[in-house]
């Protein structure tokens, strides 16, 4: 019996022994949870037997346990490293469009070739989908997560549709040397302002506005020409009556926009071809909230507000996402889309998760189903972009487990060499 009992002691040390070397082997892996070697005594008896005298049949190991208390930050520099600060899992899946899912704290993603989001392994990053425009998810549930793939582009051009321009005319110029308006004569006109807009392909142009100021100064009066490309739209003329204020003209308090039909353009692009907008655009005197409007006052000239409604293909520029995990991406157009929302999910049991390598944890019927949500809710985490989550490994500790563990191993093979010692001495009596 004392051979059991020593031999269980050995092997009880030696499971010590090798979470211990496992721990500390991991200490540099993001996302590793230390396990601790739990034990229990063994005893056996039965009805006929003195409990009182009974000493016991040694030792097992009843769990190696998961210790998921929160590892420290190491901060980076790429965005798509995420880290979770409290409670929640990331949601991989091994495949696109597959449901059978692992949890993981190691949040190392990065872009395939597909701009999928993948961790070192390849596993696909699960998100919510969310609303382009306010990052509000419609579900939170795995069964509606799927695969957050970063677009490289932002949608389709949209062709210019209307341009807002608002300045300051200065009150103290003159009208020009040279009356006959040339865009070429610096001389023939006081002031330009330029935008680029876009046709309905996605081109850039270039639209010029030009101020003149009129005779007699008493008028208040600027005429306005516009160019397109550099060259002169005949059609797209207006004029801008101020008040002895400085303030638009007496009647409406506007200004008459200039209206471009497509017809205006013809032969201003190149081989002659006809513009791309769609429909007529024009150019609005004021800013896109109607709030700021153009004034004659005694001080240099300065454009207050100028803006167009167009876009083109935009190109992927950056990628931020947020403590609640939402993703959105900016393009070189201008577009800010919200992508996706990181999935979240926690359990009840989290140490009856089951171990899947590779930083990654499957669910069992001691962990309970997982529960999903929203990053930064509840009792879910949130989410740290440019960020890691370290091993929760204390290496200071794990030496100090690791020489009582040698000692333990140590005492049990002492004691199994004691009981060897006496069965020989016992088969020598003659």
């Amino acid at each position: 019996m004392s051979f059991n009992i020593a031999l269980s002691g050995i092997a009880a040390a030696q499971k010590d022994l090798d979470t211990t070397a496992n721990n500390i082997a991991n200490v540099n892996t993001t996302g590793f949870k230390e396990s601790r070697a739990e034990f229990a005594d063994v005893y056996a008896s039965s009805v006929f037997q003195a409990g009182r005298t009974k000493v016991g049949d040694g030792v097992r190991t009843s769990s190696v346990a998961q210790q998921f208390q929160q590892g420290s930050l190491l901060f980076t520099n790429n965005s798509l490293d995420l880290a979770v600060t409290g409670d929640g899992f990331f949601v991989t899946a091994s495949e696109v469009g597959s449901r059978d899912y692992a949890y993981t704290r190691s949040g190392a993603f990065k872009l395939d070739a597909n701009n999928f989001l993948v961790n070192n392994n390849g596993a696909f990053l699960q998100g919510y989908p969310v609303d382009s425009d306010s990052g509000t998810t419609s579900s939170v549930s795995l069964s509606t997560t799927g695969p957050i793939q970063i677009p490289t582009t932002a949608g389709a051009p949209s062709a210019t549709r209307d341009v807002f321009v608002s300045m300051n005319l200065d009150a103290r110029s003159l009208p020009p040397t040279i009356t006959a308006f040339d865009p070429t004569d610096r001389a023939s006109y006081n002031s330009t302002t330029s935008t680029t807009i876009y046709d309905s392909l996605g081109q850039a142009h270039i639209l010029s506005v030009y101020f003149v100021r009129t005779a007699p100064l008493a008028n208040n009066t600027w005429d306005v020409y516009t160019t397109f490309n550099g060259t002169l739209v005949p059609s797209a003329t207006s004029q801008l009556v101020f008040k002895s204020d400085g303030t638009p003209g007496e009647n409406t308090g506007d200004f008459d926009d200039i209206t471009i039909s497509p017809l205006d353009l013809n032969g201003l692009l190149n081989n002659g071809a006809n513009f791309g907008l769609i429909g007529d655009f024009g150019i609005r005197f004021r800013d896109e909230a109607g709030t700021r409007k153009p004034t004659q006052y005694a001080s240099a000239f300065e454009v207050g507000s100028l803006s167009q409604n167009g876009t083109t293909v935009g190109r992927l520029t950056g990628l931020d996402i947020d403590v609640g995990g939402r993703i959105m991406a900016s393009y070189s157009n201008g577009d800010q889309q919200f992508l996706s929302q990181v999935s979240m999910v926690r359990f009840a049991n989290p140490q009856g998760l089951s171990q899947a390598g590779a930083t990654s944890w499957k669910a069992s019927l001691a962990s309970g189903e997982p529960l999903a949500g929203e990053p930064n809710t509840g009792t879910f985490g949130s989410i740290q972009s440019s960020a890691l989550e370290q091993s929760n490994v204390n290496l200071t500790t794990e030496l100090v487990d690791l020489i009582s563990a040698q000692r333990n191993f140590q005492a049990n093979s002492r004691a199994l060499e004691v009981n060897s010692t006496l069965q020989q001495t016992i088969l020598q009596i003659r």
